[in-house]
C-alpha cells in the first residue's frame, strides 16, 4: 500500500501545486490573452479607447501575449534543466545520488496488489493508448473550433517528442535498474519515454481544451496534466524499469519540446489571442455602427 500511497500523493501534490501556481500566475498577469471572449467583449465596449491604443502597439493577429513569452521560458528553463540532469548522470552527482535508493524502495515495497494497479496506470502513458487518445483529442478539438491547427499541433508534439526521445537514448545508452523489473520495456533507460510523452501530450491536452475556457477551468486543466504526468513517471520508477533521474530528464524534455512546439504553432495557427482579436472588432463596431 507504501507504493500506491507514494505514487498517487506525488502526482495529488504536484497538481496541487500547478493548479495553485496556475491561479496565482493568472491573477497578476493582465496582459495575458486567455480571458474568455464574453469578457473581452464586454470590458471592449467599455474601454474602447483603451482597446484601440493597445491594438496600436501590437498585431493581435500574431502578438500571443504572455502566454507564449511564458512558454519560452519554458523551453530554455527545461532545456537547461534537461542538460543539467543529463550531466548528473554522466558524473553520478546531484539527483543521481538517489537513482538507487528509489529503485531499492520500489522493489521492496511492492505488492501483488500495487504492481497490478501500476502496470494499468503506467499504460496510460505508453504509444498503445496514447496515440489513440492523441487523435481523439485532436478530433474533438477540431470540431470544436472549426480549425484542423490543433490535429497538426498535436501530430508534431507527439511524434516529435518521440523521435526525439528514442534519439536521446540511443546516445546516451543507459543501462536500466537490475534490482526487481516489474513490467516490461524496451530500448535503454535514459530518458524515460512514457515520461517524456505524458509530459508533452498531457500539456497540449491541456493548452488546447482550455481555449476560450475560464481561468479556474485552465489551472484544473494544467493541474490535470502536470498530476498525470507525475503519476505516470513515478510508475516507472516503483516498477524498477526506470531510474529516477530518468523520469525526471524525461518530463523535463517532454515540457520543452511540448514549448517549442507552441511557440511554433502560437498566434495564427492555434489563435491564442483571439480574444484580442474580438476586442479589437468590437471597437470597430462601436465606433462604426453602421458598419456593424
Amino acid at each position: 500500500m507504501i507504493i500506491l500511497v507514494a505514487s498517487f500523493g506525488s502526482a495529488l501534490v504536484a497538481a496541487l501545486l500547478a493548479w495553485g501556481a496556475a491561479r496565482t500566475w493568472w491573477r497578476w498577469d493582465a496582459t495575458a490573452p486567455s480571458v474568455a471572449t464574453g469578457t473581452v467583449v464586454e470590458h471592449a465596449r467599455r474601454h474602447y479607447r483603451l482597446v484601440q491604443w493597445v491594438s496600436a502597439k501590437f498585431d493581435p493577429e500574431v502578438a500571443t501575449g504572455s502566454l507564449l513569452a511564458f512558454m519560452g521560458v519554458v523551453a530554455v528553463v527545461g532545456g537547461g534543466a534537461f542538460g543539467i540532469v543529463l550531466t548528473m548522470v554522466r558524473t553520478h552527482r546531484g539527483f543521481a545520488d538517489f537513482d538507487g535508493a528509489a529503485a531499492r524502495f520500489g522493489a521492496s515495497h511492492a505488492t501483488a496488489y500495487s504492481t497490478h494497479v501500476l502496470r494499468l496506470v503506467t499504460q496510460v502513458g505508453g504509444a498503445v493508448i496514447l496515440v489513440p487518445l492523441t487523435v481523439v483529442v485532436g478530433l474533438v478539438e477540431v470540431r470544436r473550433v472549426r480549425g484542423w491547427a490543433a490535429l497538426w499541433f498535436l501530430a508534431v508534439v507527439v511524434g516529435g517528442q518521440y523521435a526525439v526521445a528514442d534519439a536521446i537514448k540511443a546516445i546516451v545508452d543507459r543501462t536500466r535498474p537490475d534490482i526487481l523489473r516489474l513490467t516490461g520495456f524496451s530500448g535503454p533507460s535514459f530518458p524515460s519515454g512514457h515520461s517524456t510523452a505524458s509530459a508533452a501530450a498531457f500539456a497540449a491536452f491541456a493548452l488546447l481544451a482550455g481555449r476560450g475556457r475560464t481561468h479556474a477551468t485552465k489551472a484544473a486543466l494544467l493541474a490535470a496534466a502536470v498530476g498525470g504526468t507525475v503519476l505516470i513517471s513515478s510508475t516507472r520508477v516503483l516498477l524498477g524499469v526506470h531510474w529516477l533521474t530518468d523520469v525526471v530528464a524525461g518530463t523535463l524534455l517532454g515540457w520543452t519540446w511540448f514549448a517549442l512546439a507552441s511557440i511554433a504553432f502560437g498566434g495564427r495557427r492555434l489563435r491564442f489571442g483571439a480574444p484580442a482579436v474580438t476586442a479589437e472588432r468590437t471597437v470597430e463596431d462601436v465606433r462604426n455602427p453602421s458598419a456593424a
